[in-house]
C-alpha cells in the first residue's frame, strides 16, 4: 500500500494505535497519504511509535485516550481534530483482548465482564459520538469499527469478548442507519486470529484450529487486514455502509 496515495488529503484518527492491528492501521493509512493521529491509553508507547513513523516522513502524531473515561475521549478527539484541522475518518480499534478469555461462562468474573463491555462497546460508541460532528463536516465521513470473527462462530471461554464484538457488529448497523443522511459510512471489519501482541496468550491449539480451518491455510498477519481498512476509508467505498466484512482467510463466512 505504501506507493498508492489513495488517502491523500484524508485526516484519520485511529484508536488502539500503540501496537498490534491499530499500529498497523495507522501506518498503512499514513503510507496511503493520510494525516493520522494515533490514540492509545499507552501514552508513552503510542508517542514513541508515532515519532518513529514521523521520522520516516509520514504525517503522524499521537494523543492519549482512555476509553473508560468520557472526558478523556472528548479531550483526545478535540486534540486530534485540532492537529488535523478536521476529521474524515475514524478507526475504532482499541479494545480489551489480552487476559479476558480462558474461563467458562459459569466462572467468569463480573467485574471483568463490565470492564470489557465498558471499553469495547461503550468506548467505541463514545469515541464515535465525539467524532460525528467533525465527520459531518467532511465530504465523506468514514467510521470503521473493529470486531472479530469470534462473534460469528461463538468462540468458547471468551464470552465477554465475543459478546462485545457481536455488539460492535450490531451497533455498526444502527450507526450506519442513523448517520447515512449525514453522508457518513459506518462499517465493521471482523479479523480472524491475528499474530499480534494481544493474541500471544492464545493457546497453540487455537492457532492450529484457525490455520487448519481456513480456506487459505496460514497464520493471519496484521497487514492482511490493511487493504480492507484502506478501501473503507477511501472514496472508493462511498456507497458501502452498515456492512460487516470478515477478514480471516475463509475460516468463517459472513
Amino acid at each position: 500500500m505504501a506507493n498508492v496515495q489513495i488517502l491523500a488529503g484524508k485526516r484519520i484518527l485511529v484508536t488502539g494505535a500503540a501496537r498490534g492491528l491499530g499500529l498497523d492501521f495507522a501506518q498503512a493509512a499514513a503510507e496511503a497519504g493520510a494525516a493520522v493521529v494515533m490514540a492509545d491509553i499507552l501514552a508513552d508507547q503510542v508517542h514513541d511509535e508515532a515519532q518513529s513513523l514521523a521520522k520516516n516522513g509520514l504525517k503522524v502524531s499521537s494523543v492519549m485516550i482512555d476509553l473508560s473515561d468520557k472526558n478523556s475521549i472528548q479531550n483526545a478527539v478535540q486534540i486530534a481534530v485540532g492537529v488535523l484541522g478536521g476529521l474524515d475518518g475514524l478507526i475504532n480499534c482499541a479494545a480489551l483482548a489480552t487476559g479476558v478469555g480462558g474461563v467458562d461462562m459459569m466462572s467468569y468474573d463480573e467485574a471483568l465482564w463490565d470492564r470489557v463491555m465498558t471499553v469495547n462497546v461503550k468506548g467505541t460508541w463514545l469515541v464515535s459520538q465525539a467524532c460525528v460532528p467533525h465527520l459531518k463536516a467532511s465530504d465523506q465521513g468514514k467510521i470503521i469499527n473493529i470486531a472479530s470473527d469470534t462473534a460469528l462462530w461463538g468462540a468458547p471461554k471468551l464470552m465477554a469478548y465475543v459478546a462485545s464484538k457481536g455488539a460492535i457488529i450490531s451497533m455498526t448497523r444502527s450507526m450506519a442507519s442513523e448517520l447515512g443522511p449525514d453522508n457518513i459510512c459506518v462499517n465493521t471489519i471482523s479479523p480472524g486470529l491475528t499474530l499480534v501482541e494481544a493474541t500471544e496468550y492464545v493457546p497453540q491449539s487455537r492457532h492450529d484450529l484457525y490455520v487448519n480451518g481456513r480456506a487459505i491455510q496460514r497464520q493471519q498477519l496484521p497487514q492482511d487486514v490493511n487493504g480492507t481498512a484502506i478501501y473503507l476509508l477511501s472514496d472508493l467505498s462511498s456507497f458501502v455502509t452498515g456492512q460487516n466484512i470478515p477478514v480471516n482467510g475463509g475460516f468463517v463466512f459472513n
